[in-house]
Parts: structure tokens; C-alpha cells; sequence
């Protein structure tokens, strides 16, 4: 039985689905991406850091 039919079928079909899975499709979603500004950075990195702190007293109580 001659089954290429089936593989020329299969592989445009499975390339729409992963295109509309990856929202590739035109017109759809493809919202602008917004740079963060640097005063945003700045309070991401200072929370980050205090829970670092946190972190590292938390580690040094428990081997204590």
C-alpha cells in the first residue's frame, strides 16, 4: 500500500497547527512589546536583592 498520500496530507495540515499554536497567524495577537523603564529595573532589582538577603539569613539560621 502506497502511503505518501498520507505524508503529503499530514505536513501542511501539522503547519497550520503549530502556526496558529505559536499564534503565527497573521493578524492575530502580536501585541507591541514595551521596554521597561530604568526606575522599573531599579525597584525589580532592589525587591530582588532583599530577597536575596532574606534567602541567605534563612540558609544561615538553618545551618546555625
Amino acid at each position: 500500500m502506497n502511503w505518501s498520500w498520507l505524508i503529503a496530507l499530514v505536513c501542511p495540515l501539522m503547519m497550520i497547527f503549530m502556526m496558529f499554536g505559536m499564534r503565527g497567524g497573521h493578524g492575530h495577537g502580536g501585541h507591541a512589546r514595551r521596554e521597561p523603564k530604568l526606575e522599573e529595573l531599579q525597584k525589580e532589582l532592589n525587591e530582588l536583592k532583599a530577597q536575596n538577603e532574606k534567602m541567605r539569613a534563612d540558609i544561615h539560621s538553618i545551618t546555625s
